[in-house]
């Protein structure tokens, strides 16, 4: 049995009649860019955030970008983050001309709040908690902080549409949240975009203004901006799939479970907190060795990634910020031990239970 790591195409098969009457209607509506499809997108995912409002962009990157440049952020400012994330977390920051500041994660790989308030100067404007594999942050502990200093909040929710702390959903939490529709995505739509929320009304017309080149109307510029709009077929697609992802979620965590009740003797697997309801974006286990383990997977057709091996801290374009390897230990523990397991609602049981039984079969 082969079980690919991604399958994106299986889920393509299941809305393929949807999609390809979306498609006829909007090459036949003429609107491509700003039309009616992304403004109904814009309400119903804005709704399913618990959000007042919510904005189709490019990609999730350009949403943290262009909220970091709403809020002000700029040259001489800091921006505290964490290293253990896509790269995407922290250069959108160093895109401000602010300072990348990086405190280490935790045991569920997001940001350790107890390490937030030392890494606090007065040149800090914002905290990006980013909810990695679809696990939300520690939000309660990271708000007491921002409050304390007076600090913005931007959720990086790129990898968790859908997530749930302490029963609200991620995107809700802070002054702005980003998420990503990349076709990897629990809601990825057929290329690149992405989607800010906030209750802010301010952040929201200042973004809006932001990714239409800072357009007032047709004719009139008030501020310098950015080409960063969500196209409307994009935005249709991606309102057909928000149909259908809680169902999705749902899948994302049965399989996480099934993974965990059958491995957690073995390896280390993420253990969910009573007060969180993840998506698993990412389904990851931790092992000694972990190259080998991998290798034993792929020689069984599994196919398995590493989400991350060099820690944000230690890439070459970071050199500038003067981290160096010891700084953030977890993070570089946890890179040198991490495994992604196969997750996504198209898996069928028994290529799930196929992967568990390799997993233990290596041990």
């Amino acid at each position: 049995m082969k079980v690919p790591f991604v399958s994106i195409g299986r889920q393509y098969d299941f809305l393929r009649e949807e999609f390809i009457k979306t498609f006829d209607e909007v090459g036949s509506s003429g609107q491509y860019i700003m039309g009616e499809g992304l403004s109904e997108f814009e309400t119903k995912i804005a709704s399913y955030c618990e959000t007042k409002y919510a904005l189709g962009l490019a990609s999730g990157s350009d949403a943290l970008f262009l909220a970091l440049k709403a809020m002000g952020i700029g040259e001489g400012d800091e921006v505290i983050t964490c290293p253990n994330s896509f790269i995407a977390s922290a250069w959108v920051i160093e895109a401000t001309k602010a300072r990348t500041v990086f405190v280490d994660c935790a045991e569920d790989y997001n940001i350790d709040f107890s390490k937030i308030e030392e890494a606090i100067s007065p040149n800090t404007k914002a905290i990006i908690p980013v909810h990695l594999t679809g696990r939300p942050s520690p939000m309660d502990e990271i708000k007491v902080i921002a409050q304390k200093y007076n600090l913005h909040i931007l959720e990086d929710s790129a990898q968790a549409i859908g997530a749930k702390y302490k029963g609200n959903k991620v995107g809700s939490l802070g002054d702005g949240a980003a998420f990503s529709l990349h076709p990897l995505k629990n809601l990825g739509v057929m290329g690149d975009g992405g989607v800010f929320t906030t209750n802010n009304e301010e952040l929201y017309q200042t973004v809006k203004k932001l990714r239409n080149h800072g357009l007032k109307n047709r004719d009139e510029c008030e501020v310098w901006g950015f080409n960063s709009r969500l196209d409307s077929l994009q935005a249709e697609l991606a309102s057909i799939k928000l149909n259908h992802l809680d169902t999705w979620n749902l899948r994302f965590r049965e399989i996480a479970e099934f993974y965990r009740s059958n491995l957690n003797d073995l390896v280390i697997t993420p253990i969910d907190k009573p007060y969180e309801e993840p998506v698993y974006h990412n389904f990851v286990i931790r092992v000694d060795k972990r190259d080998k383990l991998m290798d034993s997977l792929l020689s069984s057709g599994i196919e398995t990634k590493i989400h991350y091996p060099i820690p944000i801290h230690l890439q070459e374009c970071s050199r500038n910020l003067g981290y160096n390897t010891g700084d953030f230990p977890l993070t570089e523990l946890f890179a040198s031990q991490m495994i992604s397991l196969p997750i996504y609602p198209e898996l069928t049981d028994a290529e799930v239970e196929y992967v568990v039984e390799a997993t233990r079969s290596y041990f």
